[in-house]
């Protein structure tokens, strides 16, 4: 019995959202190239919404699609044997020992499957020392993450042609180096582990703000970032930075039900009712700080060490912004960053005044890596306003809401101007 059209791109949405990485995964162990398992997965996917409209959502979605997707790889892997087998001259010997196996794509014996998880075992496998670690990132959270090109460009704060340049590059770097997309052993992982904490950090900020859209966060996104960071502890327990990663998330994550009102307006967080915060998150979180390490304090713990005083304290006034402070110096000695170094103008302004913050933030409008940030032209509208500044106050309110893509987060701008400039 055929299906709604509707009805399948609304569960082909739902599968691409919930399966992508899995289903990629799975077919990359057959293809041993990822840009080739890609495009396979891409097939199945387009296939789906043809042969579900026809015969039916199938009841497990995601092994449809894989199955169908390995289909493609095998075709693929035999057509390019059958090739070489009539061309052979025009094979070097060094390419012949790189086909793929399509009769056993499992690892092969003895290889020490270091990452049970699909997921993450992929996310390890495409963070190769070989690439640049941004790279690495980049490409992981396109392909792995199935995040859109446009906003991991956002993420990056750089145009959408750079970003889609640079995953062209290291995709050709990938084919040109024939960098092995093999299971790393668990002897490689501490070498991969900074970058693949980036990309589960990454993914869950993409998620808790959308770059881009209608809504405010992508659920979907937090729920498997906090899935894989509670993953990657189970696998590396005793490491305290995949510790603070996870007591970040945790901490971040507790305010989920508040952020926006009944309305869908966004909600600041000295407006919200820390009453409907997960105070169990926030306990775990502080349980996990607590049994990490005192002797070294990496970025992620120092996060949500932050982030934590916000939770902790009984209102916004209440935060121990002094401490708060103290944490983003010690923050930006151990990772420098333009957008902590923006960031920490929040609790500068609460403990040294708004103006003391504005002239950091306006020696910071100087950094390009900002230029495309719409934070900072909010920030600097904000701690104008609180300087009575109203004009200028404006000014920063409409650069913001010309680099802002999240609808809810226009929205809020829009409203903060319109108190400044009525009928704005």
């Amino acid at each position: 019995m055929s299906e709604p059209v509707a009805y399948v791109r609304r569960a082909l949405a739902d599968a691409h959202s919930r399966d992508w990485a899995l289903v990629l995964a799975a077919t990359a162990r057959v293809t041993h190239d990822l840009d080739i398992a890609e495009e396979c997965v891409q097939e199945a996917y387009a296939s789906a919404l043809v042969s579900w409209a026809r015969d039916g959502i199938p009841k497990n979605p995601a092994a449809w699609l894989t199955t169908i997707a390995k289909r493609r790889a095998v075709d693929t892997a035999r057509r390019e044997r059958t090739l070489r087998a009539k061309l052979p001259l025009l094979v070097e010997p060094d390419e012949v020992a790189d086909e793929v196996d399509i009769d056993e794509p499992m690892p092969e014996p003895g290889e020490d499957i270091a990452v049970p998880d699909e997921r993450l075992r992929l996310i390890f496998m495409c963070c190769h020392p070989a690439l640049a670690q941004e790279a690495q990132q980049a490409l992981t959270l396109r392909l792995v993450c199935g995040i859109s090109t446009v906003d991991v460009a956002r993420m990056f704060l750089v145009s959408e042609s750079t970003m889609a340049a640079r995953l062209n590059r290291a995709k050709k770097k990938i084919s040109a180096a024939r960098i092995p997309f093999r299971v790393p052993t668990a002897a490689e992982l501490p070498d991969r582990l900074k970058a693949v904490l980036g990309v589960i950090h990454l993914v869950f900020t993409t998620g808790h703000t959308a770059p881009t859209g209608p809504s405010l966060a992508r659920n979907d996104l937090v729920d498997r970032a906090l899935q894989l960071a509670r993953l990657l502890r189970s696998l590396m327990p005793d490491e305290p930075e995949v510790l603070g990663l996870l007591a970040l998330l945790l901490v971040t994550d507790a305010r989920r039900a508040t952020r926006v009102d009944a309305d869908g307006r966004l909600l600041r967080l000295e407006d919200q009712d820390r009453s409907r915060w997960d105070h169990d998150a926030i306990a775990e979180a502080d349980d996990l700080l607590t049994s990490s390490s005192r002797t070294y304090r990496g970025r992620y713990e120092l996060q949500a060490r932050i982030a934590w005083l916000y939770a902790a304290a009984p209102t916004y006034a209440q935060t121990d912004w002094s401490q708060v402070l103290n944490l983003y110096d010690e923050l930006l000695s151990t990772w420098p960053s333009p957008v902590v170094a923006l960031n920490r103008t929040v609790a500068l302004s609460m403990v040294s005044g708004p103006e003391a913050a504005l002239r950091v933030v306006e020696q910071l409008e100087q950094e390009k890596q900002l230029s495309r940030y719409h934070y900072l032209p909010a920030i600097k509208a904000d701690l104008l306003q609180r300087l009575g500044r109203a004009e200028a106050a404006a000014s920063s309110y409409r650069q913001a809401l010309d680099l802002a893509e999240n609808d809810v987060e226009r929205d809020f701008l829009s409203e903060r101007l319109g108190r400044l400039s009525p009928g704005a």
